[in-house]
């Protein structure tokens, strides 16, 4: 369950296309925010992705990625060139291949690696997609198989590609749009793979010379798990409620809404029409497991990442690809590790839930929100008229005024009275906890 938005320059305060997205995955899959410079490699050089290898091309990108820590690819990331690309599970009704090939997230890499624009990244994907063909197990622990959905998007224009086995369809973005675990592209698409007409009709999906594509390639059978459509329609409500006024600050607010039917309580938190992702047993086994906003200004994008899961209990911090890359300890696996990002915040996550999610948010979201809007203002600054060492000095300023707002929060959050301990939610995530080593008490 994901949820990736997008809105351009023309709906826009600044006029600045955003892109934002939250990957949701299984929870104790820890996430780790990762910065790999440009690279040449030689003419016969061999690229091993997630499970097979392909040819490597002989220059890469400079790019930062969010991806599961087992996993080559990426859920989400963008480049030096300001292209920026997250990916969605999609189910078909026919079965997502299972032998081993490229995973959407190695797509979503190799394209943010390889392209300059968003048209070239589709290129890459279409690619790609026709020539190894997709999947694998795409689960951490569980074992997961889909076909992949695409945002792609640069300062200039954006794309949402949805493929099935190695047929896609491909729609081009006009002002805002969302997309989440359920295929989206209605009767207005701009390019089909050569064999898609032919895999639907020899499915008898459709027998309509020009199908509704999203209608006919879905899994009916799929539609209620997560409740895709449900989250598509809340996400594009928010977005389109702000329409020309839309700011970074906005696209947070979106990958945080908790909205279930306009419910306010701890239980909204983890019921299944959520943009932001908390677990909460068999039926909703994963959570938000980390998060990115980016401002499309080409070459010089601004990028927020949360490094850590729940965007509702994170702070959006700032990366800049011309400067420092912030230290986040070591590389996180699914084994608890104070010293790592992801797991330091987790603890701050699971202990707010245990306290009440409710009254925790309530208790530090105006602190957190106005922490974030001194940190676009500072970045922006430095941005438009700083030196280099200036939007170093702001970036590694802006972390470290994160990291010690999240200390104090978790100290808040410990001395709470621990309501949610005894129930099954609560259960649950102190079981998941000790399961990866982490004791939750003070």
């Amino acid at each position: 369950m994901c949820d990736t938005i997008f809105a351009s320059a023309q709906s826009t305060a600044e006029r600045i296309a955003l892109f934002g997205k939250n990957s949701d995955r299984e929870r104790n899959e820890a996430q780790t925010v990762e910065h790999f410079s440009v690279a040449t490699h030689g003419a016969d050089a061999k690229l091993k992705c997630t499970y097979i290898t392909i040819p490597q091309v002989r220059r890469t990108n400079a790019v930062l990625l969010c991806r599961p820590f087992w996993c080559w690819g990426a859920e989400m990331g963008a480049n030096e060139h300001g292209v920026v690309i997250g990916n969605e599970g999609l189910h078909a009704r026919t079965s997502a291949p299972e032998a081993e090939a490229l995973v959407g997230m190695d797509l979503v890499r190799l394209a943010l690696e390889r392209a300059a624009t968003a048209a070239e990244a589709v290129d890459v994907i279409t690619t790609l997609l026709e020539q190894y063909g997709q999947g694998g197990d795409c689960g951490h622990l569980m074992q997961v198989y889909y076909n992949n959905g695409f945002l792609l998007a640069d300062a200039a224009e954006a794309f949402v590609l949805e493929s099935v086995g190695r047929e896609w369809v491909l729609e081009r973005v006009a002002r805002v749009r969302t997309l989440s675990n359920t295929y989206s592209i209605g009767r207005d698409a701009q390019r089909v793979s050569a064999g898609l007409l032919t895999m639907i009709a020899n499915g008898g999906w459709s027998l309509h010379a020009h199908p509704h594509y999203g209608d006919a390639i879905s899994n009916p059978g799929r539609e209620h798990i997560g409740r895709a459509r449900a989250r598509l329609a809340r996400s594009s409500a928010l977005l389109n409620s702000r329409l020309g006024s839309l700011g970074a600050g906005d696209m947070m607010n979106v990958l945080r809404d908790h909205d279930a039917g306009g419910a306010s309580s701890e239980g909204a938190h983890f019921a299944n029409v959520t943009i932001c992702m908390h677990a909460a047993g068999e039926d909703r086994p994963g959570q938000t497991t980390g998060s990115l906003v980016s401002e499309l200004r080409g070459a010089g994008s601004i990028h927020w990442v949360t490094g850590s899961a729940a965007p509702c209990t994170s702070i959006f911090k700032p990366v800049l690809l011309d400067a420092p890359f912030p230290a986040q300890g070591l590389l996180p696996t699914d084994r608890f590790d104070p010293q790592t990002l992801w797991w330091s915040h987790e603890r701050l996550h699971r202990t707010a839930i245990l306290a009440g999610l409710q009254t925790f948010l309530e208790d530090i979201r105006c602190e957190r929100d106005q922490l974030e809007a001194a940190f676009r203002t500072q970045v922006q600054e430095v941005v438009e008229g700083g030196t280099a060492a200036d939007r170093a000095r702001v970036v590694l300023h802006c972390w470290a005024e994160a990291s010690a707002a999240e200390d104090r929060w978790l100290r808040r959050a410990r001395e709470m009275p621990w309501t949610m301990q005894e129930t099954a939610i609560g259960k649950m995530w102190l079981d998941m906890s000790l399961a990866a080593g982490m004791d939750l008490s003070p």
